[in-house]
């Protein structure tokens, strides 16, 4: 039986005792070490840490082994009498270079590991990484592809409706692809608040801030998904930024770019169905709208301004609403969409705030519509 299974068993049958539920795969995470990662740099951050907890380790075992035979030793119930001296030049010499030749082995290693990330130079490919709230937008600069990362996780999961998934909170839409042993340059910004890329097993964090661009860089050794969070506090969703890296094949990356460098197929006329639309549209809202505007559409006045009594919403002409989507308030936190959805995913979430909370206008919104304000 392996031990580790056995002991995060019982661990979710205690939480569960006290009415918490948590993924065992979840609790599978849980470490009290570093991970060595899958790139040179985490590898060599995991040993550098490993050194530094030994020279620790090896530190406090002679200090206090010491202590503690100083305090046996010369205890006065043994009769031991206290010396009266004023220095000991020896004594003094030794304290002050022993530390000295201990920082210094320290930094050595340290000074290595830290020019070595900071070397992004000669990289195969180069990666643009935009945090805002609350997604990642991914261009490869030098294949002309750009995408944005969502979190994938259904909201019925969030809002405890429905039973948890494996990877809760940790699922995006469109993982990061990147081909294994290949130098990956990494240049991190924002658009709008200061957010913070973190991939453990990558060895990766660099702040997102506006304005700047942080640097760094990974060469990826074995392939499989990894998993990172936004480790800044950006907002409201903060905890819904998740990052998924998946390392494949060069062949896999370049069939993968194959398929993203494909000419869109045009949208298809269809028949737009109230219903269906309604129902699209709600989920769509629900991911990219309601942390900001709310579920029932109140907002959070003044920053985020309610649907439910906006003469936008309801109002007419309808191009209003759909420009507001596509191109966002400009100074204001409403973000531009029309880099973000596609018409059929805007025209579904338009068709929902004009007929949701008892508006009741009975517009259906078609992609046909959307492209036509898009061009303009």
């Amino acid at each position: 039986m392996n031990p580790e299974k056995s002991y995060l068993s019982y661990l979710k049958q205690c939480l569960t005792a006290f009415g918490i539920s948590m993924p065992i795969s979840a609790m599978a995470e849980w470490s009290i070490n570093l991970p060595k990662g899958v790139t040179p740099v985490s590898r060599d951050i995991y040993d550098l840490h490993m050194l530094t907890m030994a020279i620790c380790a090896g530190i406090g075992l002679i200090v206090y082994s010491f202590l503690i035979f100083i305090l046996f030793r010369y205890r006065r119930s043994r009769g031991a009498k206290p010396t009266d001296f004023d220095n000991n030049s020896t004594l003094e010499n030794i304290w002050t270079v022993t530390p000295f030749l201990i920082l210094v082995a320290m930094a050595i290693p340290s000074t290595l590991v830290l020019i070595d990330m900071e070397d992004e130079s000669n990289a195969d490919i180069t990666i643009k990484i935009t945090g805002s709230q609350w997604q990642w937008h991914y261009a490869y600069l030098d294949k002309d592809i750009e995408f944005y990362s969502r979190l994938s996780t259904p909201t019925e999961q969030i809002h405890g409706h429905a039973k948890k998934g494996e990877w809760y909170l940790l699922e995006v839409d469109k993982p990061l692809v990147l081909p294994v042993h290949q130098k990956v340059r990494f240049l991190v910004t924002s658009d709008d608040v200061i957010h913070s890329w973190w991939v453990p097993e990558l060895g990766v964090k660099r702040d997102a801030i506006p304005g700047y661009i942080h640097e760094s860089w990974a060469k990826i050794l074995e392939l499989g998904i990894y998993r990172g969070q936004c480790a800044e506090l950006c907002g409201v969703d903060h905890a819904f930024m998740p990052i998924v890296v998946k390392a494949v094949t060069e062949q896999e990356f370049t069939q993968w770019l194959a398929q993203q460098n494909k000419p869109p197929h045009p949208e298809e006329t269809v028949k737009w169905k109230m219903d269906t639309e309604m129902r699209k549209g709600r989920e769509h809202y629900m991911h990219y709208c309601a942390a900001c505007h709310q579920e029932d559409g109140s907002g959070i006045p003044p920053l985020f301004p309610a649907l439910t009594t906006s003469s936008v919403v309801v109002g007419k002409p309808i191009s209003r609403h759909i420009d507001l989507v596509l191109q966002g308030v400009p100074g204001s936190a409403m973000p531009a969409f029309a880099g973000q959805l596609s018409n059929a995913e805007i025209a579904a979430i338009i068709t929902y705030e004009r007929n949701a909370w008892d508006h009741d206008t009975g517009d259906l919104i078609t992609p046909e519509q959307v492209q036509m304000r898009r061009s303009k």
